[in-house]
Formats: C-alpha cells, sequence, structure tokens
C-alpha cells in the first residue's frame, strides 16, 4: 500500500509542513526532512524551485530563487534523497511545475521517484484531464499519486470528476490566490469546506493555501483530514533556522 493510503487509512488530524528544497542553504533538504519527522508531521512537501511559479506567493518565490542560486535543481534533489528511507518513514511528496519535470525527462524523473520511495506529485500547472489521459497509467505503475487541487470557485461537478480518478487525498486550496495569501472570509472559506464534504467524496481532503498557526490547523481539521503549512513554515526557518530544536518548536507551536 502506497504510505499516503496507509496514513489516510488510519487517522485525522494530519499536519503536512511544505519547504523548498535546496533552503535556505542547498545541503538543508535532508535536514529539515529529519527533523520534521522527529518533531511528529505526518508527511511533508518538498518544493522543487522553479523560476516561474504560477500558485506560490512571494516568500516561496523567494525561497525558490535563493535555492536556485544556491544550485538546486531536480538532479540535485534526487541525489540528497538517494538512500533517504533509511532514515525517514512518513510519506513524502515532491510538489513543483512541469517544464523542469519535462526538461529532466518524465520517465526518468518517476523511474527516480519511485526508487527514492517518493509517494505522491503535486504539479499545479498539469491539467488534471491530461494527467488521466497522459500520465496516470505511467504512475500508477510505479505505485506514485498524483495529487489534484480544487479551490472554491469549482463546480461540484468538476469535483466529483476529479475526485472518480483521484488517488491519495485531494487538496483544497483555502482561497483564491497565491501560497500564503488569505483573501476570503472565514465564513467564505467553511461554506466552501461543507460545500466539498457534503458530496461524499471518495478521496480524503487535506486544506491549504493561507493556514499559517495553530487556529487555522484547528479550524481546517474541523472539515478535512488535516491541513498543509507552507509559507509560514519557509518563513519560520529562514530566521531561525533548521535545527531540530528549531523545527520542533514550529511544531509545537501548530500543533501546541
Amino acid at each position: 500500500m502506497n504510505r499516503i493510503d496507509d496514513l489516510f487509512s488510519k487517522k485525522d488530524g494530519l499536519l503536512s509542513i511544505y519547504f523548498t528544497a535546496g533552503y535556505p542553504a542547498i545541503d538543508d533538504t535532508v535536514q529539515v526532512l529529519r527533523a520534521l519527522e522527529k518533531a511528529g508531521v505526518d508527511f511533508v512537501e518538498i518544493g522543487m524551485p522553479f523560476s516561474d511559479p504560477l500558485a506560490d506567493g512571494p516568500v516561496i518565490q523567494r525561497a525558490s530563487l535563493d535555492a536556485l542560486h544556491n544550485g538546486m535543481c531536480i538532479k540535485k534533489l534526487m541525489e540528497q534523497l538517494d538512500g533517504i528511507r533509511s532514515s525517514v518513514s512518513m510519506p513524502i511528496i515532491l510538489m513543483g511545475y512541469i517544464n523542469p519535470v519535462f526538461h529532466y525527462g518524465m520517465e526518468k524523473f518517476l523511474d527516480d521517484c519511485q526508487s527514492r520511495g517518493v509517494d505522491a506529485l503535486i504539479l499545479p500547472d498539469l491539467p488534471w484531464d491530461e494527467y488521466v489521459a497522459h500520465y496516470k497509467a505511467m504512475m500508477d505503475r510505479r505505485g506514485i499519486r498524483f495529487i489534484p487541487l480544487i479551490a472554491p470557485q469549482i463546480s461540484d461537478e468538476r469535483i466529483r470528476h476529479i475526485d472518480r480518478d483521484a488517488e491519495g487525498f485531494i487538496y483544497m486550496v483555502a482561497s483564491a490566490g497565491i501560497t500564503g495569501s488569505i483573501k476570503t472570509s472565514v465564513d467564505y472559506r467553511t461554506r466552501y469546506f461543507e460545500r466539498v464534504k457534503s458530496l461524499g467524496l471518495r478521496n480524503k481532503r487535506m486544506i491549504g493555501f493561507g493556514v499559517k498557526d495553530k487556529s487555522g490547523f484547528v479550524h481546517a481539521c474541523a472539515h478535512a483530514s488535516g491541513a498543509i503549512i507552507g509559507t509560514a513554515f519557509v518563513n519560520y526557518i529562514k530566521e531561525n533556522g533548521v535545527s531540530d530544536e528549531a523545527v520542533a518548536r514550529f511544531v509545537k507551536s501548530i500543533r501546541g
């Protein structure tokens, strides 16, 4: 069983943390991974830095540019993740954009993800129907999940359409906009969360974009299986570093 499927079958109230590979320093990737697992995070999203992101807010854009200047790329990330399963057991998701993956080579990329124990991918600019038509079978053969994003504007019909072929979980973008932004009211977001919940989807749901503290995490957990926090953590490690102790303090601030 895929590690994500196993995790979601066992518990709710999940906390996922996003961070950018190669940031703050190029060799911090594995340290951050291990520190997050030690702190009790349920799974992680590792951002593959890209120069022209579509969904990332200014904090993650800056981290991506810094990581690129540090020399980070997919090849380097795969080198860092080689053998990672000897020390990290939680699910690992890679999040990024399709152009660097195409440049690397889709088949090679998926083979390298499989050999390093990557459980799922999030590629926001790969259209869902294109994934189903051309890449789903390739990922299924390797046991890799492809995580779809849905936003408040999406119709019930479209959500059900995505749910039919989705596996792992559905990523609910909490508000229209970029990562780290909260452009909608709590009431608006709650109505959206409840609308999606009422559809009785096959897949579990995680909430992200704009979740930044304990209150946001608790609110998300009341309406889904858990929350994904990215911008707040990227900001935090810029100021506080990536030691086990620093990472544990951040996680404790969210979970208490």
